[in-house]
């Protein structure tokens, strides 16, 4: 809750990244809050107010996970709304005729989007989406020490840094600052 919070301000793709994670995190415990408190929420450092505050968001969470059916994939509503709107962003930003820095990136990051695209059986899936599942997939295969390749950590690396620009334009948008 406290890094997702932190995340949502600073860095919404890795937001998305976090909250992924932690949809992920409560399948793995099998949905029991009671689990999550033994195995996560004790651990944490902060006053009990606080890992009270942290308990509840978890039981919204899992209650939310429920109510949308996706206890054993998917994501959240609240997940999906925030990749809609940066899908809205990301149609202003190549519609507007200052952000050229913007269109480049994409126009870069594109030929790896079409490929990750074409190995996915839901073609519907936004790119933005795609984007980041790449990004999470690179994610657990780092923490399982698989192996990467060069032309894959490439990839990866222009998707980072075109999700690196749009998050900051979101941010920039958030606050104001962002013409479009």
């Amino acid at each position: 809750m406290l890094i997702a919070k932190k995340l949502k301000e600073d860095n919404i793709a890795e937001y998305l990244l976090y909250m992924w994670q932690i949809e992920d995190i409560i399948r793995v415990n099998k949905l029991d809050i009671d689990i999550i408190d033994k195995q996560i929420i004790s651990g944490f450092e902060q006053p009990q107010n606080v890992k009270n505050e942290i308990r509840e968001w978890y039981e919204n969470l899992i209650d939310m996970m429920r109510r949308e059916d996706v206890m054993e994939k998917g994501h959240l509503i609240i997940n999906k709304n925030v990749i809609s709107e940066l899908t809205e962003l990301h149609n202003r930003l190549l519609k507007s005729l200052q952000e050229n820095e913007y269109t480049e990136a994409y126009y870069k990051t594109l030929p790896f989007i079409v490929e990750l695209r074409s190995k996915t059986q839901d073609k519907n899936t936004p790119e933005l989406e795609t984007c980041l599942a790449a990004l999470y997939g690179f994610l657990l295969m780092r923490l399982q020490k698989k192996e990467i390749s060069g032309e894959t950590q490439s990839a990866l690396s222009q998707i980072s840094s075109f999700l690196r620009l749009l998050s900051l334009k979101y941010k920039e948008y958030k606050a104001g600052k962002l013409d479009i």
